[in-house]
This record gives C-alpha cells, sequence and structure tokens, in this order.
C-alpha cells in the first residue's frame, strides 16, 4: 500500500505544483514551479466543467439504472427455483469480457456508414441516425458504460439476498402480504446494507470512468461532450503530454471520491438501526 498507493499519490500532488517536461525528473533536470497555476486553470477550462458534469451525471444514472436494474433482476432471479445459476452466468457475463471489447462492439453498433443500428433503420426503409452526434452523444456512451457493470451489482444483490431467511417471507405469507409488499417491507429493510454498498462503489465508479468511453469516443469526441473526468485526465497526460496538469485533474478525481464516499456514507447510513 505504501509503495503502490500512498507513495505515487504523494509524488502526484507534488508533480502537480510543477511543469512537468517528462514523467520522470531525470538526475540534473529541473522543472519550473508553478505554484497554484494548475489549480487555477481548473477554475477557467470549459472542459474540465464538461468532464465533472458528466461524471456527475453518470452518478445519477449509476444508481438508477445499474443499482436500480439490478436490484430488480436480483429480486425475480431469487424467486426462481430452478435456474438461478444460468441467471447469475448470463447477467453477469458483461463483466467478464474486455471493456476495450465492448466499446470497439457499441462503436460498430453506432457507426454511420453500415453499423447494425443504422441497417436496421434501412430495412425499415428509415433514414440512418449519427448515434454520435453531439446532442446524443452522451446517452449514446452512457448505455454500454452501465449495462456493463449491472451483472456485478446483481451478483451482490443476489448473495445478500441469499442471506434472508425464507421463514421471514413464509411468515409474511400467512399475513396475508403479496410479493410486491414483502419487497418493500422485507427484501429493501433487510438488504439495506448491501445496497447502500451497491450504491457507494456506484457513484465512486463513476467518477473513474474510462475505458468504454474513450475506446467509443476518443479524446471526448464529438467536440468534446463526452468528456469524463478519467478521459479528460488521460487526455491531458498522454495524448497532449500536459503531465503536470493531468496530476492536477487525478487529485481532483480523488478528492472527490472521498467527499463523495464520505457524503453518500452519511446519508444512506448503511449502520442504522432500521
Amino acid at each position: 500500500m505504501l509503495i503502490f498507493l500512498y507513495e505515487p499519490f504523494i509524488e502526484n500532488i507534488i508533480n502537480s505544483f510543477y511543469d512537468m517536461t517528462t514523467f520522470v525528473r531525470m538526475p540534473g533536470q529541473e522543472w519550473k514551479f508553478l505554484g497554484l497555476d494548475n489549480f487555477k486553470k481548473l477554475f477557467t477550462d470549459p472542459k474540465i466543467r464538461i468532464a465533472i458534469i458528466n461524471s456527475f451525471k453518470m452518478m445519477g444514472l449509476t444508481i438508477i439504472f445499474q443499482v436500480g436494474i439490478a436490484f430488480i433482476l436480483a429480486v425475480l432471479v431469487s424467486n426462481i427455483k430452478r435456474g438461478q445459476q444460468f441467471f447469475r452466468t448470463v447477467y453477469f457475463f458483461p463483466i467478464v469480457i474486455s471493456a476495450t471489447a465492448i466499446g470497439l462492439i457499441f462503436k460498430l453498433f453506432y457507426a454511420y456508414n453500415g453499423g447494425m443500428l443504422n441497417q436496421l433503420l434501412k430495412a425499415l426503409d428509415l433514414k440512418p441516425i449519427n448515434w454520435l452526434a453531439p446532442s446524443i452523444a452522451f446517452i449514446m456512451v452512457s448505455i454500454p458504460t452501465l449495462w456493463s457493470y449491472v451483472g456485478f451489482y446483481f451478483v451482490i444483490m443476489l448473495t445478500g439476498l441469499s442471506d434472508i431467511s425464507d421463514d421471514v417471507y413464509e411468515a409474511a405469507a400467512i399475513d396475508g402480504c403479496t410479493k410486491f409488499k414483502q419487497v418493500f417491507y422485507i427484501t429493501i429493510p433487510l438488504l439495506r446494507g448491501v445496497i447502500c454498498t451497491c450504491i457507494t462503489l456506484g457513484v465512486t465508479g463513476a467518477l473513474k470512468v474510462f475505458d468504454l468511453p474513450w475506446v467509443i469516443v476518443p479524446k471526448g469526441a464529438p467536440q468534446g461532450v463526452t468528456h469524463f473526468l478519467g478521459t479528460y485526465m488521460y487526455e491531458q497526460t498522454f495524448t497532449i503530454s500536459n503531465i503536470d496538469y493531468g496530476s492536477t485533474i487525478a487529485l481532483v478525481i480523488v478528492v472527490f471520491g472521498l467527499i463523495v464516499a464520505q457524503i453518500t456514507s452519511k446519508i444512506l447510513k448503511p449502520d442504522a438501526n432500521l
């Protein structure tokens, strides 16, 4: 932890105060001290504002779609007596696939010329659509990003549901409680800790989104509207070679992650007595 996490993190903070010309300072090489210039730049950079807004949008979408859909699927599958393992495998399968492979698949889906979606529209005698136009690009990039992790939270939810005794549901059924009411009065309260954990993982993970958006629309294309904090940091560091500014963005991601995790924990109170 000290060597591979804390020491590089401290080095990253130090690097954000200097004008880095290379990734590693060579012996005898001096870097110009910039002070807070990189941090001041954050307040005037329009792309960082887009990246922050998109990252926070992704947080909301994660809670609603990733965790929400995973919970619904887990409740439905938990009521199946046979074939649970099949659904576990099917829903978890996207996690096994490389994010780069998923990104390339969806990139082919969205292609204007010859893409699967436009081929379907052509078969229906409809005009092709630019699926990655600035007005809808964020939505189209969010769909595979959200879809790819539903299975991860599904497995966590299903494991949590398996720890709830069947006797509780049987007693509720005898008292005339419907399946729908059982979800609200039994499942959700007893699964509160698991749900809170999934939400915390989801909102913090939204700040680190990188691979899928970068493969589908590299460099925040079109017109930078699909930039997330992770993709913008990568572009600044490795594409533009603005290493010190990339270090500053990396620090922002860490700070936001800590703040969001603390706020989420305070609001949800996973350990509170019900």
